[in-house]
């Protein structure tokens, strides 16, 4: 069976479009966490994700149901203490690792289905899959074109919100939120490390080249969904764990751009001045 047969094939077709609605979505996020300086918030929160997913399983709960809940409890706790920048999301790393196994260790799931949320499950995505990741995608076009702004005169003019006397607060929190949200279903599809890779090497290819913050949502935009549908071909075409061979696709990606960048430059400076 060749690439277009197994992308085409129905058995497929749910988790395909599962993921490419993940895919979509957390390279945008993941460039505003970059730009905040808070990428690690994508790895903290896809820990306590994980480990809220394996105990909604012990309790009958579907991953895509349970993950939430840790996730958006993490985000809520962050951004109601004003906790900015890595410190807090390193904390939740070691609070959501713990968890994971321990609650792995301790039922009947047993340590295998906690690798398996590591490692992603985009492969048994079903209708409640898909509408999480659809509702997630929607939630996402409505919410971001009204938080953009925000953060980025966050970023850049931090003492304006507190001159104006802004509500500061609840486009932090709508933000944090939507970041926990995604993660959680991020990483009950396409798994723990798989959303981190989304979340931040997308982002650090667009933030190398991008002349700008349009470019820089376009080129995430086009990294995330092209580095998702690469490594969802090469998983089924030759039989791989998909988790890994997205980080591996998307790692590959930053490495060609870092070359190819090296080769330009070494060209520019060999290259002869004109005569003037």
């Amino acid at each position: 069976m060749n690439a277009l047969d197994l992308l085409l094939d129905p058995l497929f077709r749910l988790p395909l479009i599962t993921g490419m609605a993940v895919a979509l979505v957390l390279p945008l996020l993941g460039a505003l966490l970059l730009l905040r300086d808070e990428w690690l918030a994508a790895l903290g929160l896809a820990h306590l994700a994980a480990a809220s997913a394996l105990l909604g399983l012990a309790l009958g709960l579907p991953a895509v149901l349970g993950a939430p809940l840790g996730a958006l409890a993490g985000g809520a706790v962050k951004s109601l203490a004003r906790a900015r920048g890595n410190l807090a999301y390193g904390f939740m790393i070691l609070f959501g690792w713990s968890a994971l196994f321990l609650i792995a260790a301790n039922s009947s799931l047993g340590a295998t289905l906690g690798h398996a949320l590591v490692d992603g499950q985009l492969y048994f995505a079903g209708a409640l899959e898909l509408i999480a990741a659809l509702a997630l995608a929607g939630l996402a076009a409505a919410a971001l074109p009204r938080l953009v702004p925000r953060l980025m005169r966050a970023r850049f003019f931090p003492h304006d919100e507190t001159a104006n006397r802004l509500p500061a607060h609840r486009w932090h929190l709508s933000f944090d939120l939507l970041t926990a949200l995604a993660m959680a279903i991020g990483t009950a599809t396409v798994g723990l490390m798989g959303a981190f890779a989304l979340v931040l090497v997308p982002a650090w290819i667009a933030f190398r080249i991008a002349p700008g913050w349009t470019w820089t949502m376009t080129i995430c935009t086009l990294v995330g969904a092209g580095g998702y549908l690469a490594a969802y071909l090469a998983a089924l075409s030759q039989d791989q764990p998909f988790g890994p061979m997205l980080v591996a696709v998307l790692i590959g990606l930053a490495a060609t751009l870092e070359a190819g960048r090296g080769l330009i430059g070494r060209f520019t400076r060999a290259r002869p001045r004109e005569p003037r």
